[in-house]
């Protein structure tokens, strides 16, 4: 596989290696593609943790009483137009 960096991100590459903590340019690559997918996971879980908060004030106003009942299709629409609003 061949990959193309910027010149500022093949420098960065290079300081990376330079500190000895990496013996090469495909360490640090492999690296930095981890600490993407840890990244991307923390995001998904954060993710998921506002959606479960919203569903649980959405359930506890339910068990409350305070939904409110949609019987049309036309109705419903209205209503997705208005949460995209």
């Amino acid at each position: 596989m061949h990959i193309s960096l910027t010149p500022e991100l093949e420098s960065h590459v290079k300081a990376k290696v330079e500190t000895g903590l990496y013996n090469n340019a495909s360490e640090v690559i492999r690296e930095a593609l981890r600490f993407m997918e840890t990244h991307e996971e923390w995001i998904r879980e954060l993710k998921l943790a506002r959606l479960r908060e919203q569903l649980k004030v959405g359930t506890d106003q339910l068990d409350r009483g305070e939904g409110i009942e949609i019987e049309t299709k036309p109705a419903l629409d209205t209503l997705f137009d208005d949460i995209k609003r």
